[in-house]
């Protein structure tokens, strides 16, 4: 008898949007209903039902001995770092006998990219009925949750410049919701100090909630304060074909547990815009003037970096 495969458990944040929660929730069930050969279940680090040890709960009456836990989150903050690992040492204590691994956060992964720039030309399309044609007049303001940990914020801004890189929009600026600077307003006023005269706010999140609707009520304010900028609010990502595709990816990605680098935005692996002819590039090392050693070119090839050679030769 083959061993079953391993439970996927999804781990959200929790919202106290009931909207949003019961969008967490269907994600889930789809999510199950297009694989039946996996036992899948999810819960939330709070806020809302089920919390996440019901989750495992319900893993473990089905007969779950191994899972692979995989985080909803689009950037690996407090919850991805802190909370999710602590309530799963929890549950290995509560229910002997289980083993998990756990995956890493989803973003910024091109697949959800492209699903951010569907949502601009949603934006832009919906406007007067235009359609979405030259980009080089848009200015973005991709809106993330918003964290105390700067390494969150961090890749918030990553995704801002991955999103920009090759796709032809004037800018793509940052701001936060909650916790950390620029807020929504100040955000706005950065876009039109570097010149923005259409502005999208681009609400970098899953699903519709408490915050991003904090975002559309803080742009509308915005904007009825300065009727002399165009502004739209796209809408969050949603339960997207490439989001059920992507939290698959990081289940199969958990198990075979070779979790080091991050290569989804990496040009030698992903074709991104612009940058598509350096898929599967060889990586040579290659050598840098200033560095020690080299004398003049005399073939001092021992300081080579090799960017990628150990990383992307996969």
């Amino acid at each position: 008898m083959t061993t079953p495969p391993p439970a996927l458990l999804i781990a959200g944040h929790g919202t106290r949007d009931e909207a949003g929660a019961e969008a967490f929730r269907d994600f889930v069930r789809e999510l199950g209903a297009r694989h039946p050969e996996l036992p899948v279940a999810g819960g939330f680090i709070e806020l809302s039902p089920p919390p996440l040890g019901e989750a495992v709960t319900e893993l473990v009456e089905r007969g779950v001995r191994r899972f692979a836990a995989v985080p909803l989150m689009l950037v690996s903050a407090g919850h991805a770092k802190g909370d999710i690992p602590a309530a799963l040492a929890r549950e290995k204590e509560r229910h002997p006998g289980i083993s998990y691994t756990y995956g890493r956060p989803l973003g910024p992964h091109p697949s959800l990219l492209s699903v951010l720039e569907r949502r601009l030309d949603e934006a832009l399309g919906a406007a007067e009925g235009r359609t979405p044609g030259d980009r080089a007049d848009v200015t973005v303001l991709l809106v993330g949750r918003g964290s105390t940990d700067p390494d969150a914020n961090a890749e918030v801004h990553k995704a801002a410049r991955l999103l920009w890189e090759g796709r032809g929009y004037a800018g793509v600026e940052t701001a936060f919701v909650s916790l950390a600077a620029p807020d929504v307003p100040s955000g706005l006023d950065r876009c039109v100090k570097l010149g923005a005269r259409k502005i999208v706010v681009l609400p970098y999140f899953l699903f519709t909630g408490i915050l991003p609707d904090r975002v559309r009520q803080q742009t509308e304010g915005w904007a009825a304060a300065h009727p002399e900028v165009e502004v739209h609010s796209a809408d969050v990502i949603g339960p997207e074909p490439e989001l059920l595709d992507l939290v698959m990816e990081r289940y199969e990605e958990a198990l075979k547990g070779d979790l080091r680098m991050n290569c989804d935005s990496c040009v030698y692996r992903i074709a991104l815009p612009g940058f598509e002819d350096k898929v599967g590039l060889p990586q040579q090392p290659h050598f840098h003037p200033d560095d020690d050693g080299h004398h003049h070119g005399h073939g001092h090839h021992d300081h080579g970096h090799h960017h990628g050679a150990h990383s992307h030769a996969h």
